[in-house]
This record gives structure tokens, sequence and C-alpha cells, in this order.
């Protein structure tokens, strides 16, 4: 008789846990309901690439698909352009200078885009700007160059985007792993007021992430250790609501793939990290490799009650397929 009473309250238990935990995960209550999926432009408007096989050697402007606009990446007119048609973030990367300034380019290499070569920080950014960054693009295996000759001077310092952007959202990448060089950007953004750092987000590898936000500490930063330190503990106890103070003032990157897992996903963990101080951004499959929502039918996929940033290579032509 007592072991029945026990197996009865433990499966009442089990069952007011259980409802609690849905009704504290589900986003049928969520605010995010209602509202609109913010795009982040990776690169601004640039030249996409087929994606099969690359690794981090790969160049990837000699297999560039046919062109569909003159845009090159991480240039002034492509992030321009990226928010006319309608992105809310656009991502770009940064190197430093021979001469102490930071660069806006992809490549550590010059060879595989410019008609330089070498390191990009063995150069000053008078000289990059000399080069052509469109030198190196082709669709078709080196018989033709498109671009070439029509991206001298095209190479930004950090200094004229942020002049040309001071009221936009732009997410910077670290392209290292040297702690001393999120100390340089830490010392570049000392005088920048609350409100223009409140507009910029910086990500890239542990060692420089951590730099700066020790130097910076209310600057939303993100690297893989810093998602971890999130994510890792949310899933743990999220279920409860609760949400770890390492989720406080950050970026979080989750794959489509392992979104579903997350509790609350999606409105209701959009909400919680929202009210934390950090952006979600949703990546198409695994979040190998920059993959994007660059199509309809990867827009498709997007939960309806989704309402943070997706990331994505193709802000010229997505927008029209969102809701």
């Amino acid at each position: 008789m007592k072991k029945r009473k026990v197996g009865r309250r433990m499966a009442i238990f089990l069952a007011i846990l259980a409802l609690f935990i849905f009704v504290n995960n589900t986003s049928i209550f969520s605010s995010n309901k209602i509202g609109k999926t913010k795009l982040l432009a990776h690169r601004g408007v640039a030249q996409t690439f087929d994606m099969t096989g690359i690794t981090n050697e790969t160049c990837t402007a000699e297999r560039i698909y046919p062109p569909e606009h003159g845009y090159l990446e991480n240039t002034i007119p492509s992030m321009e352009a990226a928010f006319k048609n309608g992105a809310n973030v656009v991502e770009l990367d940064i190197h430093p200078t021979k001469d102490g300034k930071f660069a806006v380019f992809h490549d550590w290499e010059l060879s595989c885009r410019t008609d330089g070569a070498g390191v990009t920080r063995d150069f000053t950014m008078e000289e990059l700007k000399k080069l052509d960054i469109g030198y190196g693009y082709t669709a078709d295996g080196g018989k033709t160059f498109p671009f070439r000759g029509k991206g001298i001077g095209l190479m930004p310092s950090l200094d004229e985007v942020l002049k040309q952007f001071p009221d936009k959202d732009l997410l910077i990448h670290i392209k290292s792993s040297d702690p001393e060089e999120g100390k340089m950007l830490a010392e570049y953004f000392r005088s920048f007021s609350e409100g223009m750092l409140g507009q910029l987000t910086v990500y890239g590898g542990d060692e420089p992430i951590a730099s700066l936000k020790e130097e910076l500490p209310d600057l939303r930063v993100m690297s893989k250790a810093t998602m971890k330190s999130c994510l890792l503990p949310y899933m743990a106890v999220g279920w409860a609501g609760y949400v770890p103070k390492t989720c406080e003032r950050t970026q979080v990157h989750i794959p489509e793939k392992i979104a579903p897992w997350l509790w609350g996903w999606p409105g209701k963990f959009v909400d919680r990290m929202e009210d934390a101080g950090t952006r979600v951004v949703l990546v198409a499959g695994d979040g190998g490799f920059s993959e994007g929502f660059d199509t309809q039918e990867d827009t498709e996929r997007v939960p309806e009650s989704f309402q943070g940033w997706i990331w994505t290579n193709r802000v010229d032509t997505v927008t029209k397929f969102l809701k």
C-alpha cells in the first residue's frame, strides 16, 4: 500500500514537473511571437562561391559563381548596399597593419584576392590602399577576371568604416588568436562613447577576445570560449528559466541543427538572452564555414517565432523571402 502511495506521489510530482518545464519553455507565451527576423550580412554584399570541400586554406576568390552584382566583400560600397537591402548588422574582418591601424580585409595572405603578396599585417594602410582587391576573382577557372582593375583603393581602414556608418550596428571579426590584437583594439576603442560601443560587437579567437573583454568589460564580444561558458550551463539549468551570468552581454551563434535542443527555443530562448543583453544569431546547417540562410528554401527553415538575427551571405536577395 505504501509503495503504491509513494509511486502515485512520484508520478504526480513528475507530471507537475513536466508541465512546469513545458509551460516555462514553450514559445506560445513568448513576446517574440510577433515581429520580424533581423539580418546579419556576412561581409556586406559579396561575391558568393562554391563551398564544396573548402578548407581554411582555400582561395575562395578563385571559385566564385558568375557575378550577379559588382560588389566586393569588406568594402564600404558593399556595406552600404547591405544596409540598403535590409541588413540590421554588417559583419566585417580586420587585421592590424604595420603602422598601427586596422585594415578591413578577410585574408591573412594578399595573394588570393589582390595583386600583392605577403601577410596583411606586414604592410602599412597606405601600401594596402594601392592594391587591387578585385584582382584574383574568377568564375571560370582563370579564363576571365571580371573585377580585375576595379578594386584599387577599395580596401578600407576601420577608421573609414566607422566614420561612414556612425549609427549602424557592426560585427567586427578579429582574424587571429593573438591576445595583443585584442589589447590593441581595446586601446583603439578607449575614447569611444558608450553609445558608439553599444553598436559594436567583436568576435574572434579565444585569446584576443579575452584580452579585449578584460580591458573593456561592457563591450559585447563572442568567441568559442564565451559561447561554451554560456550555453553549456544553460543547457543544464535553462529548463528552469535561469540564465547563467556568463550569458550576459555577449553574442551566441546557434547552428540550426543544435538550436531545437536549447531550452525555450526559439521564442523563450531569444527572450531570455535579450533580457541578458545578448544577441542570438541563427546560422545554417552545423555552422561550419559561414553557412548562411541564402535562398528561399533556407529561409523556410527559420522558425516562425524566431526574432533574433539570421546569418546570410545573400542579403541582396534574401529579404524578399522573409515574412
